[in-house]
């Protein structure tokens, strides 16, 4: 079937700020080399909103772009955003914080996985013993930003931080853990919590988790303290294959995870609601100093794009761009962040042929 033949789909791209704006090309000349290879309906609409055009116009997220998002978008990719200029970082939180809770994409999906044994700082650690996902919840916790600040700059200042927890909020993201680890055939999901501490919030965590894990008795259910599960990662991370946890933790944990596959370069990640418009975008930051010096690694991104194909059920397409990238790293045709000496652009000349090239294997499942 033909691409004319099918429904296109619009992909709103916002490379943001700093190396966003670098590896966000790279990840466009990757995705367009598999739109070509494999016809795909893809309709890639670059929106630049950002640093610049928040100091320009005021303007952080346009009105009405959450539901032009859902109307008329299939997916959102992003590069990356934070800009000196903006010391508050306004416009990087309501762009993004204001997608992610506007759109309710209450997943946070990070894979965490070693695509060559050199790269992982654990010694005598093989790509078979660090492949596990992490399943964040992405819009509760601590970080819905309620809270206050009383007698401010004195000595009797008082800051209080609220964490929110609901039942419908926890249920979903330890259901979606557990839909995933069935789908895919993973047979163990881990929990992480501080409920010997935290005991009114993740005591919610522990009956909603059980009773979920009551309906999948072909999975292992497990839970570990947070501290616990940290320390198991760097003893042993082959006995990890799905973890679910909060929010706060999910965002420590998985930057964790990211040193074990080699870095923040590599680090895709997707901000998911199922049959919605969802987001995907590298994990590092926008490192303003490096921009637009041809430094930055585009791996990250081109990872996110894989994992948005996969989203839009384009899965060989999304298998290749994962390919693409095990192999650049095996044959060391990276950047100096994985002791490569490409450029960024190299790099993503490199990958775009590789996913071009009919001959190329699928990635490891």
């Amino acid at each position: 079937m033909t691409a004319d033949a099918v429904q296109r789909q619009r992909i709103a791209v916002l490379p943001g700020d700093g190396i966003g704006v670098d590896v966000t090309v790279e990840a466009i000349k990757v995705l367009e080399a598999a739109a070509a290879r494999w016809q795909l309906p893809l309709d890639l609409v670059v929106l630049n909103w950002n640093a610049d055009s928040y100091l320009e116009t005021g303007e952080t997220l346009p009105e009405g772009a959450l539901e032009e998002f859902q109307s008329d978008y299939s997916a959102i990719l992003i590069g990356a955003y934070g800009d000196p200029r903006v010391p508050d970082m306004k416009h990087a939180a309501d762009i993004l914080l204001g997608i992610r809770f506007g759109l309710d994409l209450y997943i946070n999906f990070r894979p965490i996985r070693l695509y060559d044994a050199r790269l992982c700082p654990l010694a005598g650690k093989s790509k078979q013993d660090i492949d596990f996902v992490v399943f964040r919840e992405n819009t509760e916790g601590a970080y819905v930003g309620i809270g206050g600040q009383f007698k401010r700059g004195t000595m009797d200042e008082v800051a209080i931080q609220e964490s929110i927890y609901t039942r419908k909020g926890t249920e979903r993201i330890v259901r979606a853990a557990f839909e995933y680890a069935d789908r895919e055939g993973r047979r163990r999901v881990c929990m992480a919590d501080k409920s010997n501490v935290m005991r009114h919030g993740h005591e919610l965590w522990q009956r909603v988790f059980w009773s979920v894990a009551e309906e999948y008795p072909d999975i292992e259910a497990s839970h570990l303290f947070v501290d616990a599960l940290t320390m198991q990662m760097i003893r042993k991370p082959e006995i990890f294959e799905v973890i679910v946890t909060d929010n706060l933790f999910g965002d420590i944990i998985t930057d964790l995870g990211a040193a074990l596959q080699g870095g923040l370069g590599i680090a895709a990640s997707a901000n998911l609601h199922p049959g919605r418009t969802s987001m995907f975008e590298p994990v590092h930051g926008s490192a303003p100093k490096y921009a637009g010096s041809n430094r930055a690694n585009p791996m990250a991104a081109v990872l996110s794009a894989s994992l948005m194909l996969h989203d839009l059920g384009h899965h060989e397409a999304g298998h290749s761009l994962e390919a693409a990238v095990e192999r650049a790293i095996g044959t060391g045709a990276t950047t100096a962040d994985l002791g490569g000496k490409l450029t960024t652009t190299e790099v993503g000349d490199t990958l775009a042929e590789c996913v071009a090239d009919a001959t190329t294997a699928h990635a490891r499942r």
